[in-house]
């Protein structure tokens, strides 16, 4: 997303999916980079984002504002008629701040309602929403959200009115047997399948927490869940297809 010529290919392709979509996306590099020009340190614990007063400011612009706008700009020159928002916007997604418990992750926000009818009227109106990773409490403050819990729920959520599938992008081909090798692909996933490759140390570290996420999806309604590059999101039965 964050670099002009991928995202150029990634929009290209995105446009070619057939049917209703919905684009949300990230941006923590360049809210890296941001901060990092503005003098405001970035912290880090376990991949997650620390944010604090000065962070939010960076990632409210960079997310809700550079990146998101960019995509938005980059669909419509493809016909794609695009429209950028975050939680407060319409008030589609609605957070609470993570309680403070062994960590403080500032002003990080848990996702708590989804208003799931205004979104699935946008969309059945041929509008293309492209979701940046804010929410808001609905007292007048943002707080930064996980693009893949923001994915997640506005999956879930629109499982009520569509049949939804949910595709997480990221730099594999899909969930890998062997993390060296990339073409490893492991083609089918269910809950069984899962536990045991998780007890045989061949599923670890971050992919867990996705896949639960994924299987959470799964028990609310949607479809099933797609795991794979970027780049193949147009192409069919590519990735790890995961579902009950």
């Amino acid at each position: 997303m964050e670099e002009p010529e991928s995202l150029k290919l990634l929009l290209a392709d995105f446009a070619l999916i057939p049917g209703y979509k919905v684009l949300v996306h990230g941006g923590g590099r360049s809210a890296t980079a941001f901060a990092q020009k503005l003098g405001i340190e970035s912290k880090m614990v376990d991949g997650r984002r620390i944010t604090d007063r000065n962070m939010l400011e960076v990632v409210t612009m960079v997310y809700g504002g550079l990146v998101n706008k960019n995509i938005v700009a980059g669909l419509q020159a493809l016909n794609v008629n695009a429209l950028g928002l975050t939680g407060a916007d319409l008030n589609y997604m609605r957070s609470e701040k993570r309680p403070v418990k062994e960590i403080d992750y500032g002003f990080v926000g848990d996702v708590k309602e989804v208003n799931a009818e205004i979104l699935a009227d946008l969309i059945a109106k041929g509008v293309v929403p492209v979701l940046a990773p804010l929410t808001h409490d609905k007292n007048g403050n943002l707080l930064n959200t996980n693009a893949d819990t923001i994915a997640g729920e506005t999956a879930k959520a629109l499982a009520k009115y569509f049949e939804v599938t949910l595709m997480f992008c990221f730099e594999k081909k899909g969930v890998l047997m062997d993390e060296k090798n990339d073409e490893s692909v492991i083609k089918h996933l269910n809950p069984e399948i899962f536990e045991k490759l998780v007890a045989e140390g061949i599923i670890q570290g971050g992919m867990i927490p996705k896949l639960e996420n994924s299987f959470e999806a799964l028990k609310s309604g949607v479809k099933q869940v797609v795991i794979t590059r970027s780049d193949l999101i147009k192409m069919k039965n590519t990735g790890t297809t995961i579902k009950l």
